[in-house]
């Protein structure tokens, strides 16, 4: 169709050398001109597609013109809710009064409840007792002449006011109608060749490319809308916790450390060397290279003896120590060793005199790496959140009022706290909230005070007590925006268009 409305074009202006109306132009397969709006969008396709290689050029007009919508042709052969209300109602002493249940069966619901109003406003109709009397022996239905204009000339003498005030009562719409004049460009011709687009390696080696006739570039044309950039729902929960955090006083700790050693993830920590989660069921070890670099001489040497044969007032865990085990590497299963390492730093720094020490809040947000079976809750690679206090005389109470003013800012109050074990931690709470939705109590974090095993070797003043807690990331999110797969939220299956509509987050 295209190609045969460029050739009626063409020949069009070939003949006589100028289309002064394109509504005159009889499209193929149509006996009677193409007047119609849909019509005049085929003959545009068709003179862009002809412009664009110089072989015409055209000038656009505009004309606008009404028609009636179904309410408004039904009023042009009936007449208007008002005269029909009128027409219904009996001349005064010439019967009874109609009232408005009577009306309503007479001329329907509609027109009853429109054309009372514009009626009474008209003088046509009064009231009679409680019911509707003629005002008026004889009436002239203006509005029902105005819409049969329309739908024999599509205007209006009255002018645009009239036609505005018919709009409004969505009786007529304005529809607007172009048509074009057409004349020969620089390159016409009656004959139409197919210009290339493209050149291609094919062009280039045989040549072909120095006779071949190509599409001119437009450069006034407007490319696509760019996409913008867009924050991960992970990442939006993120800031939000660490804006928690920045404003209760918490200094961030580094976490570039992805790859870290048995000692600082687990050693340190007082896990035993022979715990099953330190097995190839539940970590990620390295191949190449296996072995670290060796950790501070003192420090390693205060950890190996606690494991091994107890200080601290605890007995230890009596069991060999193993060199080779402290020092393979792994991917980090948890946080919780950057946070000894931080401790250690920090001792390092006052050299353990009591009077250079300083309270201390910190917290973490990175990945951690575990052997996990993949399933809808778990990853083997997921977000932990991690935060720990040191200063002197803390307590368990300390710990879970911390832990109530946190969770209050990320809108969680209802909390419950249940004890439970950790290697590291004693004593050791899990951290529950009722899930609305859900109906249920759901864990949300796992915390407690630092082991004098852990505390201690560090080189922090005897009398310092750290509390420490985490959370992870996926969980809050996929309970904020009701996700209930994790392999929805992360991961190569994600849809982009998912992370770019997802709202931002405030707790």
């Amino acid at each position: 169709m295209s190609e045969l409305l460029q050739q009626l074009i063409l020949d069009e202006l070939s003949t006589n050398g100028l289309i002064s109306d394109s509504r005159s132009l009889i499209l193929p397969g149509s006996s009677a001109p193409a007047a119609s709006n849909d019509a005049q969008i085929a003959v545009l396709g068709a003179l862009n597609s002809l412009d664009s290689r110089a072989m015409i050029h055209y000038e656009t007009h505009e004309e606008f013109s009404h028609v009636l919508t179904p309410e408004g042709s039904q009023i042009a052969r009936h007449g208007s809710h008002e005269a029909r209300v009128w027409a219904a109602l009996p001349a005064p002493g010439q019967g009874s009064p109609v009232t408005p249940a009577e009306l309503q069966k007479a001329v329907g619901d509609e027109a009853a409840k429109v054309g009372q109003g514009r009626a009474f406003k008209n003088g046509w109709i009064a009231k009679d007792g409680k019911g509707l009397v003629k005002a008026k022996s004889e009436i002239d239905d203006v509005t029902q002449a105005q819409l049969r204009e329309i739908e024999s000339s599509g205007t209006l003498v009255e002018g645009e006011a009239v036609l505005s005030d018919l709009r409004k009562r969505k009786l007529a719409v304005q529809k607007k109608l172009q048509w074009f004049t057409v004349r020969k460009g620089p390159s016409f011709s009656t004959s139409i060749a197919k210009l290339e687009t493209d050149l291609t390696v094919e062009m280039l080696t045989s040549g072909s490319w120095k006779t071949a006739n190509f599409k001119s570039y437009n450069f006034d044309a407007e490319g696509l809308p760019t996409d913008g950039g867009a924050l991960h729902p992970l990442m939006k929960v993120r800031e939000e916790v660490v804006s928690i955090f920045l404003e209760m006083g918490f200094a961030e700790m580094p976490t570039s450390s992805f790859v870290d050693s048995g000692f600082w993830c687990f050693d340190v920590l007082f896990v035993p060397q022979q715990h099953p989660a330190r097995d190839l069921q539940d970590t990620f070890y390295l191949s190449d290279p296996k072995i670290s670099k060796p950790p501070p001489a003192e420090y390693y040497k205060r950890v190996a003896t606690v494991h091994e044969h107890g200080a601290y007032g605890s007995m230890g865990y009596r069991a060999p120590w193993s060199d080779e085990e402290s020092r393979k590497l792994l991917l980090r299963t948890h946080m919780t060793g950057i946070s000894a390492r931080m401790l250690y730093k920090l001792a390092a720094r006052v050299k353990g005199a009591e009077a250079g020490f300083r309270p201390t809040k910190m917290f973490s947000i990175d990945r951690v790496f575990r052997n996990e079976t993949l399933d809808a809750t778990h990853l083997a690679e997921f977000h932990q959140v991690e935060g720990v206090v040191a200063d002197r005389g803390l307590t368990l109470a300390d710990l879970i009022g911390f832990m109530r003013v946190f969770f209050r800012k990320m809108g969680i109050e209802n909390l419950r706290f249940k004890p439970a074990y950790n290697p590291y931690t004693e004593p050791s709470l899990e951290v529950f909230a009722f899930h609305p939705l859900l109906n249920k109590w759901v864990e949300i974090g796992n915390s407690g005070m630092f082991r004098p095993e852990l505390v201690k070797p560090t080189g922090v003043p005897d009398d310092v007590h750290v509390l420490g807690w985490g959370i992870s990331l996926e969980r809050p999110t996929m309970i904020k925006y009701g996700i209930n797969n994790i392999r929805t939220l992360v991961g190569h299956k994600v849809p982009i268009d998912n992370v770019e509509k997802t709202a931002a987050v405030r707790f």
